[in-house]
């Protein structure tokens, strides 16, 4: 244990926090101990800016052997064709993303991809007009005044929306935004879109506008590693993702490309974002990848679906509104208009209760992403530990109790609020419910 007692301490309670809660944000898993150990390594004490053969600091051979490794790992992985190549350098998914817009784009060409609230991310070109409601039939969203991110603020942005009737992607409406604003670059993917994107049609539209296509496959690559999902390898020109969500092999990025782009996007890396990569970080990411390979993964992704697709029923039997009506992933979004609590006070009760999920937008959105109508759940976490379909039902009924238990105090302001379920002796209950199901589902930590 670590000498330093103060962060000690810090760590043991969030060790407690994540053995004795059920962890189903689905940005989140939870890595093998042999990850962990090698994001813990001696790595981390090595600079090594530029690539495989080309350091500008001497004392980078094992190095140069563990990127290599962590390539060719990467390429089975994905069943890379034969001419393409990959970056495991990005230090995270936005910074991949930003890699790949400097090496395709010029600043002030025009970018297309999802709109935030209906699922999709904040490097995709986010941008908003404060106080100005959306109108949710408006299916071209062209941004406003407030660049969030990056992305926004060096580039034209225009997103697309899911259609209102089915939250699911229209693509003859894409199509037609594309031939309207005739983007430079269109990207799919996002955080909270539940269904399986047609990479074939969206690369038809790329195509005839004249576009790059990116897919950013960060939430997915996972599924897609293991054949539960489809890929976008071999279609789309650029493939990003992160590794630490249903990849499971520790925090950063990989980006994919046929081995000219590759070139290209190892310049925008470093020199053009980064210093030195993170040789922990890639040692972890290289385990992660190797463990993909063995059939237990294969596994762990097809049944992460599984459950997910058993919340989304277990779920509608208490009138929970599914996002699209279901899942083809490993994440499920709520509809909680139809309910007294909203995203933000649902969040923070289920947190009591032991139950760790994330407020989110949802399409046709109308509140404030500070306090939004829907939750986003994932069952990566869970799955990891071993829970199935049995314990599905369990959790879908104490989100069920949750909601119920904590209407009595929907009007009430935030805080009250709180204090209300932090004192309440059901959602105690729950909380310890829910800590004997971990027990008998324990993490390695």
């Amino acid at each position: 244990m670590i000498k330093d007692q103060e962060v000690a301490n810090i760590i043991r309670k969030e060790e407690n926090k994540q053995q004795f809660k059920l962890s189903m944000i689905p940005s989140e898993n939870f890595f093998s101990a042999d990850v962990r150990k090698a994001v813990g390594s001696v790595f981390m004490h090595k600079y090594a800016e530029g690539n495989v053969g080309k350091r500008y600091y001497e004392g980078n051979q094992f190095v140069d052997k563990l990127e290599l490794l962590t390539i060719e790992r990467a390429k089975k992985v994905f069943s890379l064709p034969e001419n393409w190549s990959v970056n495991v350098q990005a230090l995270a998914g936005s910074n991949a993303n930003l890699a790949v817009y400097l090496t395709l784009l010029n600043i002030g060409d025009t970018i297309m991809g999802m709109y935030l609230p209906d699922g999709g991310h904040l490097s995709h070109g986010w941008s908003y007009e404060p106080k100005v409601e959306q109108n949710p039939n408006e299916l071209t969203y062209m941004g406003g005044s407030r660049k969030v991110n990056i992305s926004s603020k060096i580039f034209k942005t225009v997103q697309y929306k899911t259609n209102p009737n089915t939250q699911l992607f229209n693509y003859d409406e894409i199509e037609r935004i594309a031939l309207e604003h005739k983007p430079k670059l269109i990207i799919t993917g996002g955080t909270a879109y539940p269904r399986e994107i047609d990479y074939q049609r969206m690369k038809q539209i790329a195509e005839k506008v004249g576009a790059y296509y990116l897919a950013d496959i960060a939430h997915e690559a996972g599924l897609i590693a293991a054949g539960v999902n489809k890929s976008p390898v071999g279609i789309a020109d650029v493939v990003t993702m992160t590794t630490h969500k249903t990849l499971r092999a520790g925090r950063g990025a990989l980006i994919l490309a046929n081995k000219e782009m590759i070139k290209k996007i190892n310049r925008s890396i470093l020199p053009g974002l980064q210093g030195g990569p993170f040789n922990h970080s890639i040692a972890g990411i290289c385990v992660g990848l190797g463990e993909t390979l063995n059939p237990e993964f294969k596994e762990y992704a097809s049944q992460t679906v599984k459950n997910a697709q058993f919340l989304c029923s277990e779920l509608q039997k208490y009138n929970f509104q599914i996002v699209s009506g279901g899942t083809d992933k490993h994440l499920i979004l709520i509809d909680l208009t139809n309910k007294p609590l909203l995203g933000k006070k649902f969040a923070r009760a289920l947190d009591y209760a032991g139950i760790i999920a994330n407020m989110n937008t949802m399409p046709q959105e109308k509140q404030s992403p500070a306090n939004p109508s829907a939750l986003r759940l994932g069952t990566p976490w869970i799955t990891t530990r071993g829970m199935k379909e049995s314990e599905i039902t369990l959790i879908a009924a104490w989100i069920n109790q949750v909601m119920e238990i904590c209407s009595q105090w929907n009007e009430l302001e935030f805080a009250d609020f709180e204090n209300k379920v932090k004192s309440s002796p059901e959602i105690a209950t729950i909380a310890n419910q829910v800590q004997e199901l971990c027990m008998n589902f324990p993490l390695e930590i």
